[in-house]
């Protein structure tokens, strides 16, 4: 009797050590999964830089995933490294394909939002330590005598919401060689347009913007490079935006029709450029046609095509010059 007692309390011991040892197991997947939900930095997959602080929260806590490309990738760029000339980064305040060779963005895309707007601080520009290895680095210093300004592509107060939000567009990668007048005139001009509309009209914005061809005009003349080749001067530069109604739960795409506002820009990257920004508006399709991208892409196609074809003409006041101090973009 007593054998059979020792056997009993044996087989019992033995499933109740089986029983914590599967609950402790369950637990620890259960750690694991909420901490990958929760954005911990054990690595986001498709995120480059993930532990960066400037990549790490790159779905952006939305619901809708995401947002930086939610209309669409314009190049398809993905995140390969062996892709230097269109290397997707999804930083987590905007997305952009870099081109190497340049040492610029090709584009970079953003969402605008009343959330992202306030008074945060600039900083100084800094280089973009999430680039791949084997990557060339563009240095602040590299534009320093140049003539250019460090001209944002994502502009510093679209990101004005917190400190890490506005540090975060002061990167390299962030940037390129403006002339002043565009710079401080008519592309800061649009800058504080676009703010306008969703601080006082109750928009959001889907924005991507960059640099076309080769050779502009700076301080110290025209010049096709700079930085001994390490960086291009673009020719052009060019932005496109959508302008949607905020405060709606349909999804984004869903509110895109026949009569959404698409507004586009090509300037010239040189000292004509002045403070008349609706002087440069053209169709996305021009745009579509200089860079060889499709813009809004995951818009259906009968939608968005044909507003590709229209140039905006809603009346706009030209800018004027004003008080912003744009002296850290040179």
């Amino acid at each position: 009797m007593v054998r059979y007692l020792r056997v009993f309390f044996h087989v019992g011991f033995f499933c109740l050590e089986g029983w914590f040892l599967m609950k402790k197991s369950y637990a620890a997947l259960l750690v694991m999964a909420l901490a990958v939900l929760a954005g911990c930095d054990l690595g986001t997959p498709g995120v480059s830089g993930a532990g960066d602080p400037a990549a790490k929260k790159a779905v952006h806590g939305q619901a809708d995933g995401y947002p930086h490309l939610k209309m669409g990738n314009p190049s398809q760029a993905r995140d390969d490294p062996r892709d230097k000339d269109n290397y997707l980064m999804k930083k987590e305040f905007f997305a952009l394909s870099y081109h190497n060779r340049n040492g610029t963005p090709n584009w970079v895309s953003w969402r605008l939002v009343k959330e992202d707007l306030g008074d945060a601080p600039r900083v100084p520009f800094y280089p973009d330590q999430t680039l791949p290895s084997g990557f060339t680095r563009v240095l602040p210093k590299d534009y320093t005598g140049s003539g250019f300004d460090r001209g944002h592509m994502c502009p510093h107060s679209d990101r004005a919401s917190s400190a890490e939000a506005s540090t975060a567009t002061f990167v390299m990668t962030n940037l390129i060689p403006q002339a002043p007048g565009v710079n401080q005139g008519a592309w800061n001009d649009l800058e504080e347009y676009c703010r306008h509309l969703v601080a006082k009209e109750s928009h959001r914005l889907y924005i991507i913007a960059g640099p076309a061809g080769k050779g502009g005009t700076g301080k110290n003349g025209e010049e096709n490079t700079m930085a001994g080749g390490k960086v291009v001067v673009p020719a052009t530069c060019w932005k496109v935006v959508m302008a949607l109604p905020d405060g709606d739960e349909k999804d984004d795409i869903a509110k895109v029709f026949g009569r959404t506002r698409l507004i586009a820009v090509i300037m010239p990257n040189d000292a004509s450029v002045k403070h008349n920004w609706p002087h440069y508006r053209t169709s996305v399709k021009k745009v579509e046609k200089l860079t060889g991208f499709t813009f809004f892409d995951k818009v259906p196609a009968e939608i968005i095509n044909p507003l590709k074809e229209k140039v905006d003409e809603v009346i706009v006041p030209p800018g004027r010059p004003h008080s912003h101090d744009k002296h850290t973009d040179k």
